[in-house]
């Protein structure tokens, strides 16, 4: 990194707004034309520089770069893209499995097995949940189980509503990390079931 750069990074650290203006002013245009290659979508492509700039700020006392910063934002902007294209996948899966005929045989209420299952992944979902780190899972809790919006958290928590978006972004990759393979096991079963 040149001498240039570790400066702004010390002077970010040290919370100086004029540092993070100069970066987020330097970098802006270019991340937003990299990550729209990824989404294919200029709006989404901002809203993701944006978020990752704002995170850079966020963790600014903890930074820790080994590159040049242009090549930290690239790469910082690359994993987001690949994040949401990941989810947006993921997303598209779980609304085809919503019309699975073995979820369905899982709901049914005729069915002590269905029921037995069901009761399961409840619990296996609560362990899961449990298992977050502790401010990701206390924004979800109160996102999902407490349906309050994005601002009403960040206004309780006294945090940005881009830091509670991405803690349920957070949440909801881990939860299905550690889900997904319990949801494949109870499907394979079922289907043994009704053989």
């Amino acid at each position: 990194m040149e001498q240039t750069e570790a400066l702004i990074v010390e002077q970010l650290k040290a919370g100086n707004e004029r540092a993070y203006k100069f970066l987020y002013d330097q970098h802006y245009q270019i991340l937003c034309h990299a990550a729209a290659q990824y989404v294919k979508d200029d709006f989404l492509a901002e809203t993701i520089v944006g978020d990752v700039i704002f995170h850079l700020w966020e963790v600014r006392e903890t930074l820790e770069i080994n590159t040049s910063l242009r090549q930290y934002l690239m790469q910082s902007v690359k994993n987001r893209c690949t994040d949401y294209l990941k989810s947006q996948y993921h997303q598209k899966e779980l609304a085809e499995l919503q019309d699975f005929p073995v979820l369905l045989y899982i709901k049914d209420d005729d069915y002590p097995l269905g029921r037995l299952l069901e009761q399961e992944l409840e619990d296996e979902i609560m362990k899961a949940i449990d298992n977050l780190p502790e401010e990701c899972q206390h924004v979800f809790r109160m996102s999902r189980f407490e349906e309050k919006k994005y601002e009403e958290i960040a206004h309780e928590l006294k945090i940005s509503v881009n830091t509670v978006k991405y803690h349920i972004k957070h949440a909801l990759a881990l939860l299905h990390a550690e889900l997904g393979k319990y949801l494949a096991g109870a499907i394979l079963l079922l289907l043994e079931q009704m053989k």
